[in-house]
């Protein structure tokens, strides 16, 4: 019988621990990062995150930034690198991913990456840039309640960049944040995946 390792959202994850090493090559660096069993994505970054990290615009030099359900860290860690006068948050609710994603940044070296749980942001806090790919598997209603929560966040030139598959509602997803009141903008198209900018509208 195959041993139980629960779903990536959990907070945390079934089954023992089975860690391993990849690469993310990327035109402006190359990281190395450990994934596990129980996390997104564990045997190799996703084809979504990888269309956002190369396509996404430039992110600004300094400000508030989260990685929204950041796993493992491939996008805070990147993002940090970047941007090495920003703050970046990684959230997410997988301990094990957490562990991970702190991990990953001290060993690729960026040093202002700050994980915690999405209740351990302080509310004051406001946000200049988010990427996410989301968690589209835990359900429209959770999904949106945590977008319309985070995307509330953004301050009035703030902005958020978001990759979802196309077969996962990309185009719905599109059409939700327009009616709730945010500025949604397709910047691509590829691979299967939609690249949405989203602000305050």
């Amino acid at each position: 019988m195959p041993e139980p390792v629960g779903h990536y959202f959990d907070a945390e994850p079934q089954g023992p621990s089975r860690a391993t090493t990849i690469r993310l090559d990327l035109p402006d660096r190359s990281l190395t990062l450990t994934t596990d069993r129980g996390v997104f994505s564990a045997s190799r970054v996703d084809a979504g995150t990888k269309y956002l990290l190369l396509e996404a615009p430039a992110p600004p030099t300094t400000g508030t930034f989260v990685d929204l359900g950041c796993g493992y860290g491939p996008i805070a860690c990147t993002l940090a690198l970047r941007s090495p006068a920003a703050k970046v948050w990684a959230v997410d609710v997988n301990a094990r991913a957490l562990d991970l994603c702190r991990a990953n940044a001290a060993a690729n070296k960026a040093t202002n990456v700050h994980t915690a749980l999405a209740g351990e942001v302080p509310p004051e806090i406001t946000v200049d840039l988010l990427w996410s790919n989301p968690p589209i598997r835990i359900g429209k209603p959770a999904l949106h309640v945590m977008l319309r929560t985070w995307l509330a966040r953004l301050t009035p030139t703030g902005s958020a960049v978001v990759v979802v598959q196309k077969h996962l509602g990309a185009d719905s997803l599109h059409r939700w944040l327009e009616t709730e009141g945010f500025g949604a903008a397709r910047l691509g198209s590829r691979t299967g995946y939609r690249l949405l900018q989203v602000t305050r509208g």
